[in-house]
């Protein structure tokens, strides 16, 4: 079945640009948090696109629902995706959220102190509860230190360069949701 349990291997695909969710193990972002970065990119398939399902709170194997809390595990560095916040100090003395390189959005990377997602399918004819391989879906995650505001994952043509290489950015963010914040889930191995 092309059910999706906790535990087996997705790929997630932005539908406006059809590039993948990606990160790499070494390579961080040189702004921000400076951790593992998160980008899109070109559609040819390779290991750093593959990302993990797992529950967020029991370890029972069973069916992965749209609305239930997951963690997106990097196949390759074990790492968690995420937003990462630090606490401020002078002026403000208060928790912030790092901000994307070049759209100043929320930054999303490998390994973030918020890493709980939520799935809901942009189209509502095909839900039948249970999360689908190919279902076109809206993944959001909540600001624990910024009164729990919820913010989605998007990518679009906005670039960012690290050294001599160019980046297609992925960012949350808290505005009118539309085509860039689609995301098309691929089962790669069931679990």
């Amino acid at each position: 079945s092309n059910i999706i349990r906790y535990g087996s291997t997705v790929a997630l695909k932005h539908v406006a640009t059809g590039k993948y969710l990606t990160s790499i193990g070494n390579l961080c972002y040189t702004t921000g948090s400076q951790k593992q970065l998160i980008y899109a990119s070109d559609s040819e398939f390779n290991p750093n696109v593959l990302w993990k399902i797992i529950k967020n709170q029991s370890l029972d194997n069973n069916y992965s629902c749209t609305k239930t809390d997951v963690m997106l595990q990097h196949k390759i560095s074990g790492n968690s995706l995420g937003i990462f916040y630090y606490y401020s100090q002078y002026p403000k003395y208060r928790y912030e959220y790092h901000k994307s390189p070049s759209s100043n959005h929320t930054e999303v990377s490998c390994g973030g102190s918020d890493y709980i997602w939520n799935f809901k399918h942009s189209k509502l004819e095909n839900y039948e509860g249970y999360l689908k391989s190919n279902d076109i879906v809206n993944l959001s995650i909540k600001k624990s230190h910024d009164n729990n505001k919820v913010e989605f994952l998007r990518s679009h043509d906005v670039q960012f360069t690290i050294g001599n290489d160019t980046f297609q950015e992925v960012v949350c963010h808290n505005e009118r949701l539309g085509g860039i914040d689609e995301w098309c889930i691929e089962l790669i191995r069931q679990a």
